[in-house]
Order: C-alpha cells, then sequence, then structure tokens
C-alpha cells in the first residue's frame, strides 16, 4: 500500500500583505454574525442604561453614544479574536451601515411596542395631534439622532479597529 502525500497549495500556505491567509482574501468573510454581536452589545448597554437611569438622570444622545460604543467593541473584537485581522475599509462602512440599520430596527419596535402596549387612545391621540400641527421639530430630532447614530457608530468601529488590531500591538 502506497502512501500519497496531498500537494499543499501556494495560496493556503502564503500570507498575504496583511497577515492572513489569502484564501481568506478570496471569500471575505460573512459579517452577520458581527451585526449580530453589535446588537447584542448595543441592547444589553442600553439595558443597563435604562436601570441607572432609574437612579440617575442621564442625557439620552450620551447614553446612545455609549451604547452603541459598546456594541461596536463588541462586534470588533470578537471579529479580531474570530479572523486573526482587522476590518477593512469595506468591511467597516458594511458593519457600521448595518449596525445602524439594526439599531434603528431595535428602536421602531421598542417605540411600536411602548405605543401599542403602553399608550391608551387618548395618549395616542395626543401624540399624532402634536406630530400634525408640528412636524419640523419632530423631523428634526429624527434626522439629529440618525445623523448621531452613524457618525457615532462609524467612528467607534473605525477607532476600535485601529486600537485592537493585532498587527499595531506587536510593532
Amino acid at each position: 500500500m502506497s502512501r500519497k502525500t496531498t500537494p499543499l497549495s501556494k495560496s493556503t500556505t502564503q500570507s498575504a500583505h496583511n497577515g492572513s491567509p489569502q484564501n481568506s482574501k478570496l471569500a471575505p468573510p460573512k459579517l452577520t454574525q458581527y451585526v449580530g454581536f453589535f446588537a447584542v452589545g448595543y441592547i444589553l448597554a442600553s439595558a443597563i442604561f435604562m436601570m441607572i437611569q432609574t437612579k440617575l438622570a442621564l442625557n439620552s444622545q450620551l447614553v446612545t453614544v455609549l451604547s452603541i460604543i459598546i456594541g461596536a467593541y463588541i462586534a470588533v473584537s470578537k471579529f479580531i479574536k474570530h479572523q486573526q485581522r482587522a476590518l477593512n475599509k469595506s468591511e467597516i462602512n458594511r458593519l457600521t451601515l448595518s449596525g445602524v440599520a439594526v439599531v434603528w430596527l431595535l428602536t421602531a419596535i421598542y417605540f411600536l411596542g411602548i405605543w401599542f402596549f403602553l399608550f391608551d387612545v387618548v395618549n395616542r391621540e395626543v401624540l399624532v395631534e402634536m406630530a400634525m400641527q408640528q412636524p419640523l421639530p419632530l423631523v428634526s430630532a429624527l434626522v439629529m439622532i440618525l445623523v448621531l447614530t452613524f457618525i457615532s457608530a462609524r467612528i467607534s468601529i473605525w477607532a476600535l479597529n485601529r486600537l485592537l488590531d493585532p498587527k499595531r500591538k506587536t510593532l
């Protein structure tokens, strides 16, 4: 019985310029899992800050930014741990957009839950009436919080990616 040796391909043994194997460069990692990590971190941080706000008044924009930073930290650290490399620019952009979309989806679900389970008919009518009489403050507040979440997610993912980059730690 002869023993066959399997030839190793150069593409699997050679390292690319960023230290990862070239075969991982051909098939980029799926970011869905890391968007999930971002969402879990955001939800946990939001819940903790909601509990803190029962005892101590905190600025809502500060709470949003801190929750996003914590979600970004969890997502970026898990990515670097699993992939053994930092995110590239396109992955940062995709994670930012997906993370902001998840944050807004969770916010919409939270608002709908409050709308249907907490408010009665009179409260709903009052809110609709207020929104109809002066829609500009509501629209401008929504645009500002969207910009805040996008900018804070982008900056925190970029900064944490640079901070946790394994290549930078070894230099």
